[in-house]
């Protein structure tokens, strides 16, 4: 199934959308929009797709996305099964570009503004004050009224405007040659990567996923995410070993293998060639701040 285009209900009384998802999991499927798109999660963990990039999100996680850049959140396997203690609960923020006239963003203020929303072509993940102030504001907003919601808005442009508290996340060669057409394999290959990266992908395997020959699967790959796969592969792993050394219930040993090393000697060597430190060293960095 391609990306498909997703709209969220809008109020005929309001400029810019406000929208609470809560339920037992997130159902939004691989989906894109004409929409900015701030998504806030206050409840649940998984995994955030945006564009080329795998992240993990968990209560907090706050990203900025620009218009028709595919994305997807997909929630751990607790709240998939809905064993999870809590509701997965986010609030989502859709305005377009024009949402207050044509002249608005065209306007001296916005010129900053404008430098913002050209980053969020590639999605961006806030952090840092930057992220705790605006998820303040974005909280409050279901109970706003409208010029109260719209002040706030501004507010969070503001903040934006300035602020350098940020990781983009889709490759700018992801956002330049991104085609629609090309979703339905690209859907496949990552969604087959997100639930096995814990296990051994061989290349024949991952490119019978996409419908290819390994040498076709091979050019295809790095095409798309500039890197081999093997190396992609190595990333989406020691990210989910970040997230499981910062929950502290884990020797080093019992991550390596749940993120599908088979060798702990390969898994320090990758991870410190990706964190520029060894996973122990992550470990008392996390429990120092």
């Amino acid at each position: 199934m391609k990306a498909v285009e997703f709209h969220l209900p809008q109020d005929v009384d309001k400029s810019f959308i406000v929208f609470r998802e809560k339920g037992d999991f997130f159902p939004a499927p691989w989906h894109y929009h004409a929409h900015f798109e701030f998504v806030l999660v206050n409840k649940s963990t998984g995994k955030r797709m945006v564009g080329d990039h795998i992240g993990y999100f968990e209560e907090d996680d706050l990203v900025f996305m620009g218009s028709m850049l595919p994305h997807v959140w997909v929630n751990d396997q607790m709240y998939l099964d809905r064993k999870a203690a809590e509701q997965a609960d986010a609030l989502v923020l859709h305005f377009t570009e024009d949402f207050l006239g044509d002249e608005f963003m065209t306007i001296p203020e916005m010129d900053n503004l404008r430098k913002v929303l050209k980053l969020a072509d590639r999605g961006m993940a806030l952090h840092g004050r930057t992220r705790d102030e605006i998820n303040k504001l974005i909280r409050k907003m279901p109970t706003m009224n409208g010029l109260q919601r719209l002040s706030s808005l501004l507010l969070i442009f503001d903040i934006m405007a300035t602020t350098t508290e940020y990781d983009l996340l889709a490759s700018p060669r992801f956002v330049q040659n991104f085609h629609f057409e090309c979703s339905d394999r690209f859907k496949k290959i990552t969604g087959y990567i997100m639930q096995n990266f814990d296990k051994d992908i061989s290349l024949a395997e991952i490119a019978s996923v996409g419908s290819m020959g390994v040498t076709a699967f091979c050019n295809f790959f790095k095409e798309q995410f500039r890197v081999t796969f093997v190396e992609y592969l190595t990333t989406v792993r020691i990210g989910h070993a970040c997230k499981l050394l910062s929950e502290n219930d884990r020797n080093v040993v019992e991550v390596a293998y749940e993120c599908g090393f088979n060798n702990l000697a390969n898994f320090n060597r990758q991870f410190k060639k990706l964190k520029s430190m060894t996973p122990s060293d992550y470990r008392k960095t996390l429990l120092i701040r």
